[in-house]
């Protein structure tokens, strides 16, 4: 069966139906990602006896493949009385598997500034947690800036292990079209296509913040 390319831009709008739930997905799994991220380093930082048992937790999130958690969630959980929606368990599956990467994030991004600026807080009376919030994190978002922005593209990018839980996202859309008329090639084709244009347009959204808080030189 050769490729029909009049076909392939015939379902371009069906395909397009699922890019609303992408882009949804993709948000809200990276805000949830970067605030679960956050925590972890807080409490990996919070009492040094949290300290192996975050960072075991983190590991252990990182060492196992996010198909098989999000598997977990929507297809064992059911056999012990706990049914979840599809949409949440992509959303809290792509929010807990990268919350690990992005605790490293955080990590690195504090471990940049200054000993001194803890200290400094610490000898004027504030308290841990207050030292964290207003000093450190304000100064730490310009270290991890740079780095958030590429796990946001790669959360965009792992939307479609969705398809597998029914989600109607733009694979889901696609593997719809190609379950009616038996043909895979156009259908997938064109999510790659339309996933590629995402991408580039979350690149550019992403480079344009970077600029804007000077981690990039603009060139003259």
């Amino acid at each position: 069966m050769s490729f029909d390319f009049a076909f392939a831009l015939q379902i371009v709008p069906r395909v397009l139906q699922g890019i609303g739930n992408t882009i949804l997905v993709a948000i809200f799994s990276f805000v949830c990602a970067t605030a679960l991220g956050f925590f972890w380093e807080m409490l990996r930082r919070s009492h040094r006896f949290m300290r192996p048992i975050t960072q075991f937790i983190i590991d252990a999130i990182r060492s196992t493949p996010v198909i098989v958690q999000v598997y977990f969630l929507f297809f064992v959980l059911p056999y012990y009385g706990v049914k979840l929606p599809a949409m949440f368990v992509g959303i809290f599956g792509l929010s807990f598997y990268f919350s690990g990467y992005i605790s490293e994030v955080f990590k690195a991004g504090i471990d940049a500034i200054p000993a001194g600026q803890s200290q400094a807080a610490q000898s004027l009376g504030i308290g841990w947690p207050d030292t964290m919030i207003f000093v450190v994190a304000p100064q730490m978002l310009r270290n991890v800036a740079a780095p958030l922005g590429a796990y946001s593209v790669s959360i965009l990018l792992s939307t479609p292990l969705l398809a597998v839980l029914g989600v109607p996202e733009m694979l889901g859309s696609a593997f719809d079209v190609a379950s009616e008329t038996y043909r895979y090639a156009e259908p997938t084709f064109v999510s790659g296509i339309l996933f590629l244009l995402l991408d580039l347009v979350a690149v550019a959204f992403i480079g344009r913040l970077e600029r804007r808080l000077g981690l990039i030189t603009p060139r003259p």
